[in-house]
């Protein structure tokens, strides 16, 4: 039992020689759990006091006025009395003064002291034997050993910003093309279209299908819609309608076929936002765009209603314009080789398959929708996912409806 616990605040002698005063009254000014109680237990015999240790000087009591209201009371020690320990104080702060410059001492950590004017830190370790004697240490304004090694700054900003945001921050043109990769992607499919669509209609529903996950994907994304897969789905799913009342339907009935489709779609669409919570503005825009989604995925459907060498000649069009537009060339003459190699592709497929130069108009036709979609997949600074969804389906679901019309008037 320490002294310092009974009688924080008054001389103490442990044999009770000069008891202190009953009348004095002292205070507490720690934090203890009770202040007003001290149960008394059996005095305890004292421990022989050692003589070498030294006694810490213990702090003088302040009076009290005796009229304070409800002070604790500590029994004289006559009897030498023992009460329980009371819980250790907290450490009382240091007065506040001019913190020095640098970093923290760790506890335990020795410290290295440099010339005047530099900052402290922990001492250097012992070099490892081998090393190069005669290295400044660590601790005395030198950086070596102490994290990571930074790269000097640089004004080019985030290194991963995409070149889309990189053209808004910089204020660049809004059209942004696909390119290659996305043109040959497009004309694969293109190709694949034409070479299935004499061959029978179950497997041109394989690239077909292709198309039409590409179109409704791409088109959100297209509108800054994401993610968004209920409407994805819900547009996906018109395609798959279409094409399954298309085959059984036949191509005899595919206006009806594809337009009534269509009209159950929207009708689904409205009932679906109309339970949305979302704000009368967010449901409008979402309400259009999945509309307009699931129209364009039930259009492309018309690759499957359309005569196979129309459809042949449309898919070889498509093919090569948009191959001919991610060529390095300016505008309008970018435009003019890709309208003339769409017709060039639609000569070509008529000959292969029987149609002749009949075939020119619905190529030149799907040229020239392949190219407005090209348009609008490069529109508003597209993202390299709104390229490669959007920029690949759009020009082949554009030219379907096209297709689809000028192989029936041709026969």
């Amino acid at each position: 039992m320490s002294s310092d616990q009974q009688y924080p605040y008054g001389t103490h002698d442990p044999y009770g020689q000069n008891p202190p005063d009953p009348h004095v009254t002292q205070t507490w000014e720690g934090q203890t759990w009770d202040t007003q109680y001290q149960p008394v237990v059996e005095p305890a015999p004292h421990a022989p006091h050692p003589q070498d240790t030294p006694h810490a000087p213990h702090p003088q009591h302040t009076p009290y006025p005796q009229a304070a209201a409800e002070t604790a009371y500590l029994p004289p020690v006559g009897a030498a009395p023992a009460a329980y320990p009371l819980p250790p104080e907290a450490a009382v702060a240091p007065a506040s003064g001019p913190v020095p410059a640098g970093p923290v001492p760790t506890p335990g950590v020795p410290v290295a002291y440099g010339p005047q004017g530099a900052t402290y830190g922990p001492a250097p370790e012992p070099a490892a034997p081998g090393s190069t004697a005669g290295a400044e240490p660590a601790g005395i304004g030198s950086t070596a050993g102490a994290g990571p090694a930074y790269g000097a700054p640089t004004t080019l900003g985030n290194a991963r910003v995409t070149d889309a945001q990189r053209a808004r921050a910089e204020g660049r043109s809004p059209i942004i093309p696909p390119g290659m990769q996305p043109a040959g992607l497009t004309a694969l499919t293109g190709l694949l279209l034409a070479a299935t669509a004499g061959v029978s209609e179950y497997l041109l529903l394989v690239p077909l299908i292709a198309l039409q996950a590409l179109t409704a994907a791409g088109w959100f994304r297209l509108n800054g819609m994401w993610p968004a897969r209920q409407g994805i789905a819900l547009a996906f799913a018109g395609g798959l309608a279409a094409d399954a009342v298309l085959l059984a339907a036949g191509r005899e009935h595919a206006p009806a076929a594809i337009i009534g489709t269509l009209g159950v779609w929207v009708l689904l669409t409205l009932v679906l936002q109309l339970r949305s919570h979302a704000p009368a503005d967010e449901r409008m825009y979402g309400l259009m765009a999945t509309i307009a989604s699931a129209a364009l995925t039930i259009v492309a459907a018309g690759f499957l209603a359309a005569a196979p060498d129309a459809v042949a000649a449309g898919g070889a069009a498509v093919a090569v314009a948009a191959l001919a537009r991610a060529l390095p060339l300016p505008g309008a003459a970018s435009a003019a080789v890709a309208l003339l190699a769409a017709a060039g592709a639609g000569i070509a497929a008529g000959a292969v398959t029987g149609a002749g130069t009949e075939a020119v108009l619905p190529a030149l036709g799907a040229g020239v929708c392949a190219l407005v979609g090209l348009r609008v997949a490069s529109y508003d600074y597209p993202s390299r996912f709104v390229h490669m969804t959007a920029g690949v389906a759009l020009p082949l679901t554009a030219a379907a409806p096209i297709v689809y019309l000028l192989g029936r008037a041709l026969g």
